[in-house]
């Protein structure tokens, strides 16, 4: 049986002030991105906890998320997601994979941009698709039309991606550990642009 939802929305009041937002990475993205194996790297590299949002929600309420989805609907889903969500961007010295849809709260979108810099994994959606083609965990990619309905999610949350994102990075093609290696270094130059701003 799940445990009831403790939804916190994400606090207005941004981060702590001896916390600067470099020390939490975020990662965001559709489903297949890569977002937990490059994360993992990523956290190895620059030396950071490594969480996963969705994990998290499981491992919070003992269900497997397509079980959450099942008794609760999207929307119970993402009233537990945004929970989780407020409560890891809290943290410091974090690399965070969260889910595909996480950027479709405003809360979720605030909590993420204002506590870390978020970073975009992009993928074409060939390469998502084969990516996913066996996975039998995502409850929105149960249908015939995995095509269809993956792009559908694709072209509706691309544009938000792009908006709230501090750096793009592509991720078709390449290593995780390429794609991570990357990201180290743009985090890099990002931090001394805005230690060079006046």
């Amino acid at each position: 049986m799940l445990r009831p939802a403790r939804l916190i929305y994400a606090r207005d009041a941004g981060i702590p002030a001896a916390m600067s937002r470099a020390d939490n990475i975020f990662l965001i993205g559709p489903m297949g991105a890569g977002k937990s194996t490059i994360g993992r790297h990523l956290a190895e590299l620059l030396n950071k906890e490594y969480q996963d949002s969705d994990h998290e929600i499981e491992k919070r309420t003992g269900a497997s998320i397509p079980l959450i989805f099942e008794i609760e609907g999207e929307t119970g889903f993402r009233s537990r997601e945004s929970s989780v969500i407020d409560d890891l961007t809290c943290k410091s010295n974090l690399v965070l994979a969260t889910g595909g849809g996480v950027i479709l709260s405003a809360d979720n979108r605030r909590a993420l941009h204002s506590r870390g810099v978020v970073v975009y994994l992009h993928a074409p959606l060939d390469t998502l698709l084969q990516r996913t083609r066996r996975d039998r965990h995502r409850p929105l990619l149960q249908t015939t039309d995995r095509r269809g309905t993956l792009e559908e999610i694709v072209k509706a949350r691309e544009p938000i991606y792009r908006q709230i994102a501090d750096i793009v990075v592509e991720t078709a093609h390449r290593s995780p550990v390429t794609v991570a290696r990357e990201i180290a270094r743009k985090l890099e130059a990002l931090q001394t642009d805005e230690n060079a701003a006046p």
